[in-house]
This record gives structure tokens, sequence and C-alpha cells, in this order.
């Protein structure tokens, strides 16, 4: 059972404060959405009123710190059996989203409720949120949480079943509103303690070790030209530190896996030098003379400069390429691994199948390092 929060006025003698449910669920969601640290200090919100693929919608959704997704759902006019299966059914759904996805939503959050936000990017937002240098890799796993008034006993026990059985993340919020007088005060209590859950889930849950494959994101744009990537041998990112610093865990010699976000993969690659700012990165002219890339008249020469923003300047990987293939070709399947870093070093069991799969591909056979 949850702990019990009770609120007496201290005076002459004890006097309890009267305690009832919030007037309305609605009143309540609003509240949580404009400060989302009510449930949890730890959460970034990124939706509300979210549409799933089954036509339902998940009251809020969030992040934590972790990019773990969160999935919060009121109870409304279900009965907590009902809310607690319909939680169920959104965890199945959000646990397929993608990077992409999961901008998408914040974008739509942004534009319906925070327009004047609207320009924000997630790994800003993220960022900023929990004072972050880089967003990590996004629904590596998600959270399931269940606000209500009451919970039935059956439900309490299919919670805790879930949760200590099978290592489902789900818990239970409560919200009381106390008032005295013309003030209104609100508490809250868990049905189980947040970090204990969090310990029984990972307990549950397999670690794997990393594969030594990485991953990178190559942005194409108008700018960023994957064609000219493949036939200058390079990788690049740019438009803030937060893209381009990633970039610095490619370490020469080792293979690089690169996805176009939406698109698909597009080509692996040995690294053979650290990541430099785009005035230090040079090609062949065509004529065997190494040049700096900013004297061609490519796209990739039109970024931002050290010498003329250096917040923003793109920064180059060069790569020794096993295998391309033009944007028309990619590959993408459904499961397969994405993820808006630059560059990441995934753990996610995801990631395993996805450099399986391309290896079938691509025709490239395991990594002999």
């Amino acid at each position: 059972m949850p702990i019990e929060v009770g609120l007496w006025k201290l005076g002459d003698r004890l006097q309890p404060v009267e305690f009832t449910r919030m007037n309305s669920e609605n009143r309540l969601e609003t509240v949580l959405a404009d400060d989302i640290k009510v449930i949890d200090p730890d959460l970034l919100l990124i939706g509300r009123q979210v549409p799933t693929a089954f036509g339902k919608f998940i009251d809020l959704l969030a992040l934590d710190s972790e990019g773990r997704l969160v999935v919060i759902e009121l109870k409304k006019d279900r009965t907590p059996r009902e809310v607690v299966a319909q939680l169920l059914d959104y965890g199945s759904w959000v646990r397929g989203l993608e990077d992409d996805d999961i901008a998408g939503i914040f974008d739509a959050f942004l534009g319906k409720y925070h327009p004047a936000h609207k320009s924000a990017s997630l790994d800003e937002a993220f960022c900023e949120r929990f004072a972050a240098d880089e967003m990590p890799e996004l629904n590596e796993s998600h959270k399931l949480v269940l606000v209500a008034g009451e919970l039935d006993d059956s439900s309490e026990r299919i919670i805790t079943y879930l949760a200590e059985e099978y290592g489902v993340s789900i818990n239970a919020v409560f919200f009381r509103v106390f008032r005295d007088g013309a003030n209104e005060y609100l508490s809250r209590a868990w049905l189980a303690d947040p970090g204990a859950v969090d310990e029984k889930v990972e307990a549950k849950r397999e670690k794997l070790p990393w594969n030594g494959e990485f991953y990178a994101s190559f942005g194409a744009d108008q700018h960023r030209d994957w064609e000219e990537a493949r036939k200058y041998g390079f990788i690049s990112a740019g438009g803030g530190d937060w893209y381009s610093r990633t970039l610095a865990r490619l370490e020469p010699g080792s293979r690089v896996w690169v996805n176009i976000p939406k698109t698909g993969y597009v080509g692996v690659g040995r690294v053979t030098e650290p990541v430099v700012p785009i005035d230090q990165f040079t090609v062949d002219d065509g004529s065997g003379k190494q040049v700096p890339i900013t004297s061609l008249p490519l796209k990739a020469a039109k970024h931002a400069t050290t010498a003329t923003n250096p917040e923003k300047a793109e920064h180059f990987v060069r790569v020794e390429w096993l295998k391309t293939v033009p944007i028309s070709e990619a590959v993408k399947e459904t499961g397969f691994f994405g993820n808006q870093n630059s560059a990441a070093k995934p753990r996610a069991r995801k990631w395993l199948h996805t450099v399986e799969r391309l290896k079938q591909r691509f025709g490239v056979a395991d990594d002999p390092k």
C-alpha cells in the first residue's frame, strides 16, 4: 500500500486539514504539464495528448536524464484495472519509437503548447534541462506511471507482480489536495519507492557489452551531401557543440556504420584519423594534391568554420569506406537501431541485430579487429 499523507494545522490544538481529490483530472493534467517535476524532478516533458498508432492518446510523455521514455497516464473515468491495461498497451507502442519519432513528438508538443519555443530542438532542450553535454541513446527502455486518486487491491497486486516478477518498470503515484480555507496544498505518494522499482527492473534485465562497432548519424541536408562524403571519404557534423563533440568518440582503426535519419544505412567504413574542424580537413583535388576542403566548390565547404562561427563550425572524421550505397539504395528495416547522436557506442540489443543484418545486406564480413 502507498504511504498515506495526513496534514494537521498547529495551534492550541491540532486541527486536521481536510483533504479531497482534485476536482477534475483535466486540472491535474494541466498542473503536471505545467511542472512535470511534481511527479519526478528527473523528467523533461516532451508530449501531451500524444496520438498513438491505434487511435488512443497518451496523457503525458516525458524523458528522464538517462533517455528513457516515461509514459504518464491519468485514470480519468476508467476503472483502475482498465487503465493499467491501457498503460501496458501504450508501453507496447512506445518501445518501438525511434529517435526521429520522439523528436517529432517533441516538435508537435512545442508547436501546440509552447509556440514561442517551437524552434528549439530536442537535443537542446535535453542538454539544458539536465545540464548534459550530449543526449544519451534514447528509448533503450521505458517507464510506465499511473496517476490515480486511489487504486483497488487487484490493480495494486498486478502492478507489483509485473515489476517484481517480470521486470516491468511500472508504478503508480497518488495525489491529494488539502484545503485550508482559501488555500490548497497538493501532496504526492508513490505506490512503491521509484528507486526500489528501478533496482528490481535492472536486476531482471540483461546488460549487454558493446560489440566494438560504432554508429554514426549523417544529417544529409542542403550543405551536407552524402555523395561528397562517399567520394572524399568523411563523415561530418556541426551546427553546435553537442552535435559535433560526439565525433571524438570515433577511434582510428575502428569500424563505423553510417545512418541517414529517416532514410536508412548508407555505408560502413574504417576510421583513419581523429575528428578535426573543417578548417583543418583536406581532400584530394583530383590531381593527387591535398587541399583544404573549404577551397573546393563543395556543399560541405559552405558550412561554418572556426573562423566564422567557432560554436557552430562543422567537424570532420576521415573514413576509408568499405562499402557505401547511394541514398536511393539506403538499407532500412523495421527494428533497426537509430540515434540522434552524431556518433555513439550502442549497447542496445537492437544494435547487435542491426549490425548483423547490415553485414548481410552490405556483404561485409565480421570485423577482424
